[in-house]
């Protein structure tokens, strides 16, 4: 799947000659849109999805730099041969500092679109990508203290805050109905930088090449990124600077139900994504050439799945697609639990490939959920229509934040849960068996939250509205 090609601007998409229902609002300078109705069929075919489709192009471009960004230190890792005088265990606590603030700028970074918009808070997050981008640049050579290059890499987790405000963003500009594949195809061409900045690495590493390299190429991508976010996206007036949401959302227990859901969806995308290469090299002795011809390959396939994930989840629940995608995860965990204490390459290697794959599918899928479990709380609810599609986008937004940065705290799990277990036992296999059994929990929670149908007695106790919502949910 493919983004849609950016048009050119015109002059109804500027302050001096507004369109209906665009234009700058007074005080607030920019491309502001003032009125906007995705669930209006006429609306979304006459002008709605052309320009949806633009804003989406260019979050797409940001975020996908960004997590390029964030990710760059499970490349760099690789370039720091036994002149670094860094340990196996160094490396993995690098590389989990970095997801750790990454995980948590997440936060701000989903409240920020509706204090400055999705449009200009594109172009300063894509801009501040170069703080980190410059501070590796400068500080990536033997002889660096290990204190500085934690430091350094604390700065990288900026690069992880672009995908939660690019979700709140383009999940405003969307219908229902299209959320599953706009926000898959956001996401997945977002998700698609870590096998992007592998490959580069890798290429660099095969013409012998240094770190400074690839860090050199990404500055002046940075800025382009920013000065197109600048010309061609829009910000929406009607996405409001609401705390009550927020607060909303962190009461409802869905939003934790699904953040520990997507713990074992995109928090083993990027936890694995940051590890595997370490992993490759530690205990089956690859050297960062080898490890760096293979690395790429599950990011990539798991980024490109991502859209297919939300178009299924459109089509048969995001629930139905999330539960089979947790069986399929335990089954590829338990066939790596063999293949590490085999010390099987061969083995290992496919089987961790389709684990990436499968965490990408149940990335769509999981996240496809979120909209489509506030919808369903608001037909409960009795609302209908445009009220209805208020109060999911209005909860689903403010949630998405809170989600995402617990995801990816996953993946700070997944690079200690790693250390540990090469400092315990000199292999990954004690810490498959800890993410066997989170995939085992997750399969539990989305079968007896979403899909379990209320039993006789439950119904006859249960208020109609609890168990018309209820039954709703394996619909999302």
């Amino acid at each position: 799947m493919t983004a849609p090609s950016p048009p050119s601007p015109t002059p109804s998409t500027t302050p001096a000659s507004p369109a209906p229902g665009r234009g700058s609002s007074p005080g607030r300078g920019g491309r502001w849109i003032r009125h906007w109705d995705p669930e209006d069929e006429t609306f979304w075919k006459e002008k709605g999805e052309k320009i949806a489709r633009r804003n989406l192009f260019f979050s797409v471009l940001s975020e996908h730099i960004g997590f390029s960004v964030w990710t760059m230190w499970s490349v760099l890792v690789l370039f720091m041969g036994p002149e670094y005088g860094l340990t196996p265990a160094d490396k993995f606590l690098l590389t989990s500092v970095v997801t750790l603030v990454g995980a948590v700028v997440r936060v701000p970074y989903t409240f920020a679109v509706a204090i400055f918009g999705g449009r200009n808070w594109t172009v300063v997050s894509a801009a501040m990508l170069l703080i980190p981008t410059i501070a590796a640049f400068t500080v990536m050579e033997p002889g660096t203290s290990y204190s500085t290059f934690l430091l350094v890499g604390l700065l990288a987790g900026v690069g992880g805050g672009n995908f939660a405000s690019s979700m709140t963003n383009i999940n405003a500009f969307f219908p229902m109905r299209k959320k599953g594949w706009a926000l898959g195809l956001n996401a997945g061409g977002g998700n698609i930088g870590v096998p992007v900045i592998q490959l580069a690495a890798l290429a660099i590493i095969g013409a012998g090449g240094g770190p400074r390299v690839l860090l050199g190429i990404y500055i002046p991508l940075i800025l382009v990124a920013a000065v197109l976010a600048a010309l061609f996206m829009d910000n929406l007036e009607n996405v409001k600077n609401d705390t009550g949401a927020a607060k909303d959302a962190a009461r409802d227990g869905h939003t934790w139900i699904m953040a520990f859901l997507y713990i074992g969806t995109f928090g083993s995308f990027i936890g694995y994504s940051f590890a595997f290469g370490q992993v490759l090299t530690n205990q089956f002795g690859r050297t960062p050439l080898q490890a760096a011809y293979l690395t790429f390959i599950g990011p990539l396939l798991g980024s490109l799945i991502r859209p297919l994930g939300g178009w299924l989840a459109d089509r048969y629940g995001g629930a139905r697609i999330s539960l089979c995608n947790y069986v399929g995860m335990g089954a590829a965990t338990a066939v790596l639990v063999y293949a590490s204490m085999q010390k099987s390459l061969a083995l290992f290697v496919p089987v961790f490939v389709v684990l990436f794959v499968l965490s990408g599918l149940g990335n769509g899928s999981t996240f496809k959920m979120i909209p489509g479990i506030f919808h369903a709380k608001a037909l409960a609810k009795g609302l209908r229509g445009e009220d209805a599609a208020a109060y999911g986008r209005r909860l689903s937004g403010a949630s998405m934040g809170l989600i995402g940065a617990v995801g990816a705290l996953g993946g700070v799990g997944i690079n200690m849960a790693f250390r540990q277990s090469f400092l315990s036992y000199g292999s990954g296999t004690g810490a498959f068996v800890a993410f066997l059994v989170w995939y085992a929990a997750c399969f539990v929670v989305t079968w007896s939250v979403y899909l379990r149908r209320p039993t006789r007695s439950e119904a006859a106790t249960e208020p109609a509205t609890e168990r018309k919502q209820q039954l709703s949910y394996a619909e999302v």
